[in-house]
């Protein structure tokens, strides 16, 4: 059962965007309330990282409007960018920092500070805890994905990050820790939370949660 107590929306209205000369999409209207995964599939080029960017804040639409709550992301600005978790294709990781210092440094940018047993006990559930001190330049990609996706446990209350926004998040895991991130997903979309993901691999989220957007070549 979700909970009723979050009454969060994005609301999506016209939106269109444009890479070069090339139309990506179009058109594109749709609302999200709390208590949803929305699924956006397409081929290659067809615009999916753009348009989480889009809904992040971090790019900007040709055309159209993005709303949370009834109110532009851009008026709201950094009090929107305080509830979104981002975590993108690329994840973020610097070289140079160890997995607990890009964790406290990623989460430090968006307002929120952890010490490092919070940081070490959400890299313990992704089996990276062993990795904490090291540069994560000598972990594997796998390794890497699961450090960013730590966030995930470390940002799971949708009173506070009502809104999280994931760009390929199953690259590069086992089928194991794929099965171990959707029962968190869906975890936290059961007490309010709002996930917009992209994927290659079909989730097997419970359809009840599920809302879908195919792009295509617009």
């Amino acid at each position: 059962m979700v909970s009723t107590a979050l009454n969060n929306r994005l609301c999506v209205s016209n939106l269109a965007c444009i890479r070069g000369e090339r139309i990506l999409f179009k058109n594109l209207s749709f609302e999200l309330n709390s208590g949803k995964i929305f699924f956006v599939q397409g081929e290659n080029g067809s615009g999916k990282t753009t348009l989480l960017r889009t809904l992040c804040g971090l790019s900007m639409p040709a055309v159209g409007d993005v709303l949370w709550n009834k109110q532009h992301i851009k008026t709201l600005a950094e009090d929107y960018f305080g509830q979104v978790l981002y975590i993108g294709h690329l994840a973020g990781i610097k070289d140079d920092l160890s997995a607990v210092e890009n964790i406290q440094f990623l989460l430090a940018m968006s307002g929120n500070t952890v010490n490092r047993l919070q940081v070490i006990a959400a890299l313990d559930s992704l089996g990276v805890a062993r990795c904490a001190d090291l540069p994560t330049r000598v972990l594997s990609q796998g390794q890497r994905r699961r450090v960013a996706l730590a966030q995930l446990w470390l940002q799971d209350n949708p009173k506070l990050t009502p809104l999280w926004i994931l760009d390929e998040p199953f690259t590069a895991l086992d089928i194991n820790m794929i099965k171990k991130l959707e029962q968190h997903i869906e975890k936290y979309v059961k007490i309010g939370g709002i996930v917009v993901f992209t994927s290659h691999q079909k989730p097997s989220f419970d359809v009840k949660f599920m809302q879908n957007l195919e792009l295509g070549d617009a």
